[in-house]
């Protein structure tokens, strides 16, 4: 059996590079994410909803992007609604980078410790991070995980680098659906008028 991707010219080619950019990026955002709720749910505290907004939106993103790919591959993906669902995954993207962001803009990772000098801080668990939870919830602090040290501070960063690419990848797959569905259209109506030509004929 050969496989082929559908033969849709530039925008078909950057519809297929796309794809692969989002689901590069998300696996990337999924793996520390998870990594970051594991370490903080082992220190027996409840990790911030920030890591938990991003890993949600990460996950549900990379299902549809595998899915929309595979209807693609096969000729079957409806290409204005999926525009539409991309604008969606944009819009909340842009809410990820902003929550991850936000906390952590102004925050130097360069100054802070390496995880071999964390014994130099205030109070820590068995983690590499000061536990500053609140008392009732025993959630830790976004910002306070975020700063504890310099590993942990570019990882963060790197999060949030991650969510804005991916603000910039959705924002030009659902240009790119959109695009393609008038050439879908375009190519639809031509092969109806030759064919009606024909009968005339």
């Amino acid at each position: 059996m050969r496989f082929q991707a559908p033969q849709l010219g530039a925008l078909g080619v950057t519809y297929t590079v796309m794809r692969a950019c989002q689901f590069a990026a998300l696996i990337a955002v999924i793996g520390l994410c998870a990594n970051f709720i594991g370490e903080i749910a082992t220190a027996e505290r409840d990790p911030p909803s920030e890591l938990i907004g991003a890993l949600t939106v990460s996950v549900t993103a990379v299902i549809y992007v595998v899915i929309t790919y595979i209807l693609y591959y096969d000729n079957m993906l409806p290409l204005l609604i999926t525009a539409i669902f991309d604008s969606v995954l944009l819009i909340a993207s842009i809410v990820v980078a902003s929550l991850i962001g936000k906390p952590i803009s102004m925050l130097n990772c360069a100054v802070l410790f390496s995880k071999s000098d964390t014994s130099l801080t205030t109070y820590y668990t068995s983690l590499p991070f000061p536990v500053r939870a609140n008392a009732i919830t025993k959630t830790l602090s976004y910002f306070t995980f975020a700063a504890a040290d310099k590993t942990t501070c570019y990882e963060v960063k790197a999060v949030w680098g991650l969510a804005i690419a991916l603000c910039v990848l959705f924002a030009f797959t659902s240009i790119v659906c959109v695009g393609l569905w008038q050439r879908v259209r375009r190519e639809g109506d031509a092969g109806s008028s030759a064919s009606a030509k024909d009968i005339e004929g």
